[in-house]
């Protein structure tokens, strides 16, 4: 089957989650309306129906993260380090009125795009091996196929959990049926995405297309590792999911395993660490693939490969951050004010290269300079955000219509080895080597290296640190959560936790299609 007929059926794949998940809502367990894929026999006959299936559950799986830029909006927003002069519905999530009537927070609230993913994986862990009876599709093929359905369902739980906690759990498609679901514990849900992982990812490739032991040969999907690398879910990415689903528990010890794993075989995937121009240059680690370094560089991201046609406006960061003199828009939709760059980038040591004031200019009375890899405009009453600028075709737009191409980047190698030292830390069972994982990204940013010996709180400096390194990749909230669960010392944010209230409300239209699902507490009136 050629390449374009390929595109069709991934594009009626893509469009009928999409045209029902958004019309109708997506699963008919959840808020009555229709599923938003066909098991029908003729869908799962050949090698190119499962390779359509197979791309079309990462395609769903970005558009629910990625509408009305969600990932940024659960993850990055609330109580965060971002603000908004001009978006009211902004500023309700960043001050935590996430009741408040407006478009994007009802959409946001909704987790029918997610359902659709789910689906869809439930589809194709069910009806995949049909297309065996083509010669071209192997058992081998099927099971390494299967796997990553069964990794992208269980990493969609997450997601989810982290948003809203109890979530129903549904693992088989139902189509055709109306049964309604309740929600299911999230202790349940993330048991369910743990032992999924941990029981598929050792039928995982470290890379496809590359002559790897556990996918043998050097194309996959008749394409070789190139055009597979940092786009579908390899051993380690998965690995590093169980990292995280353990960390939310507070399985700390566990997290330790899953982050060794990680921090052993990170190399077999192709990432490094990466220098401040690789992390914030326009063609670096969030530009599509990251193909502008020599590196993969992304361990698990969602990309917009703009010679795929995937560019768009909607799913970037830039769309809210970005403004004159990088895109055309006069003002930045939020930014990080002053003062909270001055909070995050007190001096810690050292010259961080991410961004910092030129102190002794200042002191001899000469013009304050500042370090700019994450800011433009300092001087300008609103600072621009520009750490991610991935603009399609890598020059100013003069109109409204501005396309980018970043990567939604939700872990790099930088990321894990913060989390593996906040595990080992949380545990105090080898502070030093949570100093010397702390230290390792320390460096890389130009700051001294800290030590037990300088009285400094380790676990306080690595989630300083992860405030710097991670800002605006979605982190901050979770990371909140995570710190205020290991120290319980601020009583308001206590009383969020105890109550439900670090986690999101449910849409109006979800409860009004299923009359099982019950609003969080928090958020009854």
């Amino acid at each position: 089957m050629s390449h374009f007929n390929i595109a069709k059926k991934v594009f009626w794949v893509l469009g009928a989650g999409i045209l029902l998940g958004t019309t109708f809502s997506c699963n008919k367990q959840l808020d009555k309306a229709p599923t938003n894929q066909s098991s029908d026999e003729n869908n799962w006959k050949t090698f190119d129906d499962v390779r359509a299936g197979l791309i079309g559950m990462y395609g769903l799986t970005r558009a629910a993260i990625a509408d009305n830029n969600g990932h940024w909006l659960w993850g990055e927003l609330r109580n965060g380090d971002f603000t908004s002069y001009n978006r009211p519905d902004l500023r309700a999530i960043i001050s935590g009125n996430l009741t408040a009537g407006y478009p994007v927070i009802e959409s946001v609230s909704n987790w029918r795009r997610f359902y659709a993913a789910i689906n869809a994986c439930n589809l194709f862990i069910e009806n995949s091996a049909k297309a065996l009876q083509d010669t071209r599709y192997t058992e081998l093929n099927n099971r390494v196929d299967v796997a990553q359905a069964r990794v992208i369902r269980a990493f969609l739980y997450f997601y989810m959990v982290r948003i809203w906690g109890d979530v129903p759990l549904i693992t088989q498609s139902h189509e055709g049926s109306f049964r309604e679901v309740a929600r299911t514990s999230q202790e349940r849900v993330l048991g369910f995405a743990q032992s999924e992982i941990a029981e598929a990812a050792p039928a995982l490739p470290y890379s496809y297309g590359n002559d790897d032991p556990a996918m043998p040969g050097t194309v996959y999907y008749t394409s070789n590792n190139t055009f597979w690398r940092n786009t579908i879910f390899n051993k380690v990415s998965a690995y590093a999911v169980l990292a995280h689903i353990t960390a939310w528990q507070g399985n700390y010890l566990e997290t330790v395993a899953y982050t060794n794993f990680v921090l052993n075989n990170y190399q077999r995937i192709g990432v490094n660490y990466l220098s401040i121009d690789q992390l914030t240059g326009a063609t670096g680690v969030f530009n599509n693939r990251g193909e502008g370094l020599t590196s993969n560089a992304q361990m698990l991201a969602f990309a917009f490969q703009s010679d795929r046609g995937e560019a768009t406006v909607d799913g970037h960061i830039e769309q809210l951050t970005l403004a004159q003199p990088l895109v055309s828009k006069l003002r930045p939709d939020m930014y990080i004010t002053k003062d909270s760059l001055a909070s995050m980038f007190a001096p810690s040591g050292g010259f961080d290269m991410r961004f910092g004031l030129d102190t002794v200019g200042l002191n001899q009375g000469l013009p304050t300079l500042y370090r700019a890899k994450y800011i433009t405009n300092y001087s300008d009453q609103i600072p621009i955000f520009s750490k991610i600028k991935a603009i399609n075709g890598g020059v100013v737009s003069q109109n409204d219509f501005k396309v980018f191409t970043s990567a939604i980047l939700f872990t790099r190698l930088e990321e894990i080895t913060l989390l593996k030292a906040e595990a080992l830390a949380a545990l105090g069972s080898n502070n030093t080597e949570a100093y010397s994982l702390l230290n390792t990204i320390r460096s890389l940013r130009g700051l001294s290296t800290l030590s037990a010996s300088g009285n400094s709180n380790l676990l306080d400096e690595i989630f300083k640190e992860r405030r710097r390194e991670l800002a605006g990749e979605g982190w901050r909230w979770y990371d909140l959560v995570r710190y205020n669960k290991i120290k319980r010392n601020d009583p308001a944010f206590n009383k969020l936790i105890s109550e439900g209230g670090i986690y999101w409300p449910v849409a109006a239209e979800v409860m009004s299609r299923n009359s099982l699902i019950v609003q969080n507490p928090y958020w009854q009136d």
